[in-house]
């Protein structure tokens, strides 16, 4: 199948931010959520496990309703324009939508523009303190599992190239290797590093805003459904 989409996402590139995009969908969400049957019990919460803005909402409050009742809402929740997969808080399970690589790059540009993932100095060790991030570019990501994503290290021109070349190489592999562990599969991600040769639109070469990481997500076809609609059984 040919490719649908070519989305590159950079910590410096602009777009849709999450921070915007969750509170339009959260202000939307309470009247389709009465209107589905919740009454003002059922409760959408777009923010992320580490309190960043978010599309994927986890719904609460319907412990009282039955089964059918929980689906629907959920179902009109997931046709809110922009909503990835949701999930209940007292559990999850796998529907058929295919979630476009568009609501992927909009969720990876809000939080790569808001932050950056960091390495150790001279090292393809990513620091510490940007785990957390890592676990969110993850979780934005995993909607659109059976996407290629392709990782590319930039480094700004200080230094050998082929230094360069190799450093840069090393941290995407890194961020590969991270995003593995947290579930997105191996056969899906590439990396590579190319060094100082593609410095940012309007920054002169030698200029440290140059060093960074890229994604691209390249659609081929969904192979994967993302987590909405009915929780598992309890």
């Amino acid at each position: 199948m040919g490719l649908l989409a070519c989305l590159a996402l950079a910590y410096v590139i602009g777009g849709a931010s999450a921070p915007g995009l969750a509170d339009r969908l959260a202000a939307q969400a309470p009247a389709v959520i009465a209107e589905a049957g919740g009454g003002e019990q059922v409760r959408a919460r777009f923010v992320s496990p580490n309190g960043w803005p978010s599309r994927h909402p986890v719904l609460s409050g319907a412990e009282a309703l039955d089964e059918r009742t929980r689906a629907r809402i959920a179902r009109a929740v997931a046709d809110i324009p922009g909503v990835g997969g949701i999930r209940w808080s007292d559990g999850d399970m796998m529907a058929e939508d295919y979630v476009s690589p568009l609501h992927c790059q909009e969720d990876v540009q809000g939080l790569l523009r808001a932050r950056t993932i960091r390495f150790e100095e001279g090292s393809s060790r990513i620091d510490p303190s940007s785990r957390p991030l890592i676990d969110e570019v993850a979780t934005a990501l995993r909607p659109c599992l059976g996407a290629r994503i392709r990782i590319t290290g930039h480094t700004d021109s200080s230094g050998a190239e082929a230094t360069n070349i190799a450093l840069s190489a090393e941290r995407a592999e890194a961020v590969r290797d991270a995003l593995i562990r947290r579930g997105i599969p191996a056969n899906g991600i590439r990396a590579l590093g190319e060094g100082s040769a593609r410095p940012v639109a309007g920054l002169d070469v030698s200029d440290p805003a140059n060093r960074r990481i890229e994604f691209e997500v390249i659609s081929t076809q969904p192979l994967v459904p993302t987590p909405v609609d009915t929780p598992a059984p309890r």
